[in-house]
């Protein structure tokens, strides 16, 4: 996809700051400091329109990116971050619930992951959430540039036994350095815009009422 028009649209903290539209949304996923930012700014070929940091913590709210005017991302807080209190921690995470399991223009979640370590505990949480909720995930393996390439299947193949991957779930290496993934992403992206949105739970309940 070529990239033409990028944009910061608003940090959101609740629904009534959400943007209008029903513009395909992509929310990303990761534990804090893994390159949620540096993805996207690979993804839309700018250096610096997702503020990159070296602290963990960074990412409080959920950070809307406008794309050619045709979809969002939506850079989700990091997780896992020992030091931010446990009252930040919940209220990040109701926030966080809150945007999953109701915003009808969600198509996906790009679930960030560092390729160089095995899955912590926090990722295997996040994946086991989505796929709980029926949220669909895309999991995007990242750094790619940092192991070498004879050893890239390996890696992959411990992400996949460690998450208890779905078979069916897509898992991209990407590099953020060169650019590696970056068409393969795309293609996942674009393909799931396309894609009605998830059914919301309230409709499920409705449609099983009528049945």
């Amino acid at each position: 996809m070529k990239v033409t028009q990028a944009e910061f649209v608003i940090s959101a903290v609740s629904p009534k700051q959400y943007p209008h539209g029903t513009l395909p949304e992509f929310a990303l996923a990761g534990r804090s400091n893994v390159g949620k930012s540096s993805f996207i700014n690979k993804m839309i070929n700018r250096k610096n329109l997702a503020r990159t940091s070296s602290k963990p913590g960074k990412t409080q709210t959920l950070n809307y990116y406008l794309i050619n005017k045709d979809l969002y991302f939506v850079d989700l807080p990091g997780y896992g971050y020992a030091k931010v209190s446990k009252t930040e921690k919940e209220k990040w995470g109701k926030m966080m619930e809150e945007y999953l399991q109701t915003r009808e223009p969600l198509r996906a979640v790009l679930q960030i992951v560092d390729i160089r370590h095995s899955p912590t505990k926090d990722d295997q949480a996040m994946y086991e959430y989505l796929k709980h909720f029926g949220i669909p995930v895309v999991v995007i393996a990242t750094k790619a540039d940092k192991i070498p390439k004879g050893k890239w299947q390996k890696h992959l193949k411990e992400v996949r036994t460690v998450l208890n991957m779905d078979p069916a779930d897509e898992l991209i290496l990407f590099s953020a350095e060169n650019g590696h993934g970056k068409d393969e992403a795309w293609k996942a992206i674009l393909a799931r815009a396309k894609a009605k949105p998830k059914v919301q739970p309230e409709e499920e309940q409705q449609v099983e009422d009528e049945m």
